[in-house]
């Protein structure tokens, strides 16, 4: 029920969006913005108990950190978008290996995906794609949406029975301090 409601108001700001202004800019704000929802509500009711969907979510979230990240240390201009771009693709490179390494042990029947989903790769082409002046707003977006939405998931799986939840605590500390330091740098802009 959580899923047709948020994917119908992320329509709504969609077009609401696209009314205002044509232009690819505005189009891809709007896909951004209907990204953070339909991505919470994927990692509340996807990620939380079975390791079959936490596994694919958190490698996916490396993914798509990672690779933003890089876009960001070679488009940015502003030293602390870059410096938490750096901090971003350290501990998520290390959580993806951490992870990664747990899985022949902990879940041998899962394999993490090696590529990004429709949704993320959306995400990182709009960071492609979007203007140098509009290019660290639009990332800074882009990380306190993937940030909350990486707390939901890795908090509702730290419960759970598989060694994989030590993975899920371990993490949430640092994306945390992502999360916090993103806002600061939004908040000075």
């Amino acid at each position: 029920m959580i899923r047709p409601l948020l994917a119908g108001v992320a329509c709504v700001a969609l077009l609401s969006a696209c009314n205002k202004e044509q232009s690819p800019e505005a189009v891809d704000k709007a896909q951004d913005m209907a990204a953070a929802p339909v991505g919470q509500a994927s990692a509340a009711t996807m990620g939380a108990n079975m390791v079959s969907a936490y596994v694919p979510n958190a490698a996916m979230a490396d993914m798509y950190e990672i690779q933003a990240a890089d876009i960001a240390l070679q488009r940015s201009k502003n030293a602390q978008v870059k410096e938490l771009a750096t901090m971003i693709k350290t501990d998520h490179t290390a959580a993806s290996n951490a992870m990664k390494a747990m899985l022949p042990q902990a879940a041998p029947e899962i394999t993490p995906p090696t590529g990004l989903d429709e949704r993320r790769q959306g995400l990182i082409d709009n960071l492609r794609s979007a203007s140098a002046e509009t290019f660290d707003r639009a990332y800074i977006d882009q990380q306190i949406a993937a940030h909350n939405e990486a707390l939901t998931l890795h908090r509702g799986f730290s419960d759970n029975e598989s060694p994989l939840a030590a993975h899920a605590r371990s993490v949430v500390p640092k994306i945390e301090a992502h999360l916090r330091q993103a806002e600061q740098i939004k908040g000075a802009m």
